[in-house]
């Protein structure tokens, strides 16, 4: 291939439309416990997770519920990933050969965003949420029906491996993927480039800027506990329970048991099982959807 304004342009356009056929390459699952928010400044203020507030009765005035910012914020990261792509290959038509190096950084991309979020809310047992304590832990503060503060728990906490409760219908999900800036996809291509110059490449390279944060950690609950009838049955029961301030009742339900393949072979025993250890019926078939994340090994 001669190397023109023309031929540059097009290969770019291959490059690209490979870039996006990557990204659809890796399996969703984090939007299964992630809720998309986009951003529009360096960092969004998330404080007003802590207080919302219960319906009333009309009785006279309306009595007005503020929703301060708040200390919890979630800052935007710049991520980047770029390859070079040396000019005598372009010349000797090699796309063929370049072209799936570009579709594997669309699968970068996706992964980099599985990664994003499931690294994250693995690691809630010890990171901090919008009230200051562990995403999963057993003393959330929230106020009871007298306005007095009373500790909740969203864990049972354990030692083994972690697996997870959640309930996915609501608008809010238990991670926030705040996404300011979607990836896109850039070349340096002229001939009076730097790299061009002096290394007798064409660089391309993607930029995005993005964070995850934690959302409500009432709609999860994380345990290490061994996963068995009883702590599962505990587990859904605790969530179901679940209120918010002024003893405002959430109505909760699980739909996902997340686990990561470790424990793929228990969590199948007790969802689909039709016999418990023991020869009794198993009263939890078929009562959440089991998700296998394979980026909680």
């Amino acid at each position: 291939m001669q190397i023109n304004q023309e031929n540059l342009e097009i290969l770019f356009a291959g490059f690209k439309a490979a870039f996006n056929e990557g990204l659809g390459e890796i399996e969703n699952t984090r939007d299964r416990i992630a809720t998309t928010i986009r951003s529009e400044t360096s960092e969004e203020h998330y404080g007003w997770l802590k207080g919302l507030p219960n319906v009333r009765e009309w009785l006279g005035d309306r009595v007005v519920n503020s929703f301060a910012l708040g200390d919890y914020a979630i800052k935007n990261r710049d991520f980047e990933l770029t390859v070079s792509v040396p000019a005598n290959a372009i010349r000797d038509d090699k796309y063929g050969v370049m072209a799936p190096k570009m579709r594997v950084m669309g699968e970068s991309v996706s992964a980099h965003r599985e990664q994003l979020v499931w690294d994250l809310f693995a690691a809630g047992f010890t990171g901090s949420c919008y009230d200051g304590k562990p995403f999963f832990a057993t003393d959330h503060p929230v106020l009871d029906k007298d306005g007095t503060p009373q500790p909740v728990a969203n864990t049972d906490g354990g030692s083994g491996a972690a697996w997870f409760l959640i309930d996915t219908s609501r608008a809010l999900k238990p991670i926030i993927l705040q996404t300011r800036q979607d990836y896109d996809f850039v070349a340096l291509t002229d001939k009076n480039d730097q790299q061009v110059f002096w290394k007798n490449e064409y660089v391309y390279g993607v930029h995005g800027r993005e964070n995850a944060g934690f959302g409500f950690w009432q709609v999860a609950w994380g345990s290490k506990q061994e996963l068995n009838e009883t702590s599962y049955g505990d587990a859904r029961a605790a969530m179901m329970k679940m209120t918010t301030d002024y003893g405002r009742k959430l109505g909760l339900k699980p739909r996902l048991l997340v686990v990561g393949p470790d424990m793929e072979h228990r969590a199948l025993e007790l969802i689909k099982a039709d016999k418990v250890t023991g020869g009794g019926s198993n009263v939890y078939r078929d009562s959440v959807e089991l998700v296998v994340v394979p980026w909680l090994a």
